[in-house]
């Protein structure tokens, strides 16, 4: 299957990256290449483009996409957590701006063997690096019945999370659990009937939650908002664009700490902790697709856009 993937709030984000001519942009989760073409566009003639991901089907498309820009482009394969190193080995110490569009692609949905969609049969997979050893197989047949619920519930929000892994636990008992069928037939058994009719289908915040944990999805956020704002020049600026209330959750916390200056109780007459915003927030309230956006790309809807500016 050719690597498609569209974009998500592209020209949002790179009006808040402010492009420019002969800057540096990190395009964190280059995906199919399409913020980076469009910030490669904005910061004509010369702006640079540095392309991260850990897929390499995704670089392989992005580097057809952006072959005509030549050495404005350049790609890693990695993960932004480790996107000082990333930039390190490139020569680069500094940046001018930085995008995440996280997440999960089209691509990746969609190929079914990737075991990443509740939507085909497919064996248990769900890694973006498929040259990591852990996958979504390991943690359903290999972790206990508590740690499962725990990994449903807290990162897919599953009300029902002790209930399908106890069903998990007991199926298992006879015999693997390979493929995301034998895993959907599962959780429809543990879901009571009332819920499956819901405008979701009953098998998505597991997916997400086994996704997310295969990943270490929540960890590599948060160290790479840390690690990539201290890349960030002076006035460089930061866009992330997340799916889900977790990711937004850790987002929005981040940036908040750091456009944060004094906090120093309230009954302390003059500041003593010298602390200072190392950051501007950009969106007092996060960017969400427009009506056009979402009916060209049902995929988009739940996407948040947050951003801030090093100062």
């Amino acid at each position: 299957m050719e690597f498609s993937h569209t974009s998500v709030m592209g020209a949002e984000a790179v009006r808040l990256l402010d492009c420019k001519g002969g800057a540096i942009y990190v395009d964190g989760t280059r995906g199919g290449g399409g913020h980076a073409l469009e910030i490669l566009k904005a910061s004509a003639p010369d702006g640079v483009v540095v392309g991260i991901d850990l897929d390499e089907d995704a670089l392989k498309a992005a580097g057809r996409l952006l072959g005509p820009f030549g050495d404005r482009a350049r790609l890693a394969r990695g993960n932004f957590r480790n996107i000082k190193s990333i930039l390190a080995g490139l020569g680069i110490k500094s940046v001018d701006g930085i995008v995440f569009d996280l997440g999960v692609s089209s691509y990746q949905l969609d190929t079914a063997e990737r075991g990443f969609s509740f939507m085909a049969n497919a064996p248990l997979d769900m890694r973006m690096d498929r040259t990591q050893e852990l996958s979504a197989y390991d943690i359903v047949n290999g972790f206990d019945r508590d740690e499962l619920a725990r990994i449903f519930h807290e990162y897919g929000e599953e009300r029902y999370s002790r209930k399908i892994a106890g069903l998990i636990e007991k199926v298992r008992s006879a015999r693997p659990i390979e493929t995301t069928g034998e895993l959907v037939n599962i959780i429809l058994d543990a879901v009571p009937r009332k819920s499956r009719a819901g405008r979701i289908h009953p098998a998505t915040r597991v997916f997400q939650a086994l996704r997310i944990a295969v990943n270490d999805e929540l960890g590599s956020l948060e160290k790479g908002l840390a690690d990539g704002f201290e890349c960030l020049k002076k006035n460089g600026r930061f866009v992330v664009i997340s799916f889900h209330s977790l990711e937004d959750r850790i987002v929005k916390n981040a940036f908040r700490d750091l456009s944060t200056g004094c906090i120093c109780p309230p009954r302390v007459p003059r500041c003593v902790c010298g602390r200072r915003p190392a950051a501007r927030v950009l969106t007092k309230k996060a960017l969400t697709p427009t009506d056009e956006e979402v009916a060209r790309n049902p995929r988009s809807r739940s996407a948040k856009l947050r951003a801030i500016e090093k100062i």
